[in-house]
């Protein structure tokens, strides 16, 4: 499984991003699909994950900012990020479970000015 990430940058306090990360492979395997990120200094920690079924999970520190979406079809995970903090600052990536299996994409950088 090998996973692409899009998006991301540089933006204001407030503003909003949109990440994308499209999974190819063997992508029949896969039952999860989120986002982690990790910011200098810090682990990497979850941000938002969704099952084919569509259960999502949110760390507390962005629910009600961040939603996360996944259209099957195309194979592809969504995170739109919304009144962003400068501490949301940190490289994401796109994460795939599938079995025993973890797969990373290649992290996206996500900077948000004060």
């Amino acid at each position: 499984v090998q996973l692409q990430a899009f998006g991301g940058g540089l933006v204001q306090a407030g503003g909003y991003l949109r990440l994308s990360c499209a999974a190819s492979g063997s992508i029949f395997s896969i039952n999860i699909m989120g986002w982690y990120r990790q910011a200098p200094g810090n682990q990497r920690e979850l941000v938002a994950v969704i099952s084919n079924g569509g259960i999502t999970t949110y760390a507390e520190s962005v629910k009600g900012r961040f939603t996360i979406s996944r259209d099957n079809a195309k194979n592809t995970v969504y995170l739109q990020m919304n009144s962003l903090k400068p501490e949301d600052t940190a490289v994401y990536y796109c994460n795939a479970v599938g079995g025993s299996f973890r797969y990373w994409g290649q992290g996206t950088q996500v900077t948000v000015s004060s």
